[in-house]
């Protein structure tokens, strides 16, 4: 069993509905799920579209990197997810971000995801559910990646929910 661990974001829509569906989805086929506060982030590069939420998911698997992405765009296809350009809104994005110490370079899968340490509304999440971990890449815990960042002294999210409030219908 090894740690997967996911960034989650949509904009489109029901967002806080669709993050639930995809943490209740992703909390069904992993052990030990844990949950992030939801965070509201403006969209990258100015874009004219709403702004998103995101969050972090995080649990154990025994499933391989490969299958493990399959499971994230198995929850986007169902949140009705569309692609029709690099930055277009979108009603779910599921990222693997790690899957434990992993280090995987093929067509259409990257772990862990190439750009997890340049994005506030990814590292600020996982700083509530997986401060510790180490990207095995480079050696850094999402912690250091923050600290150096200065990301958890600004005021950039606003916590909507916290962890298990995520999952809940309340």
């Amino acid at each position: 069993m090894t740690l997967a661990v996911f960034a989650l974001g949509g904009n489109l829509g029901e967002p806080l509905s669709t993050l639930r569906g995809a943490a209740a989805g992703l909390a069904s086929a992993l052990e030990g799920t844990q949950v992030s506060a939801v965070y509201r982030t403006e969209p990258e590069g100015g874009a004219d579209q709403p702004p998103y939420l995101n969050a972090a998911v995080a649990g154990t698997t025994g499933l391989s990197p490969r299958a493990v992405l399959e499971l994230a765009r198995g929850l986007e296809a169902e949140a009705g997810r569309r692609r029709p350009y690099p930055g277009a809104p979108r009603t779910l994005d599921v990222d693997v971000v790690f899957v434990g110490d992993a280090v995987v370079d093929e067509p259409g899968l990257r772990v862990p995801h190439p750009r997890w340490a340049d994005r506030d509304f990814v590292v600020v999440p996982l700083l509530d559910i997986v401060p510790d971990f180490v990207d095995p890449e480079t050696g850094r815990t999402v912690r250091s990646v923050a600290e150096a960042a200065g990301w958890r002294e600004r005021a950039l999210p606003v916590a909507l929910e916290r962890g298990g409030l995520l999952l809940s219908e309340t």
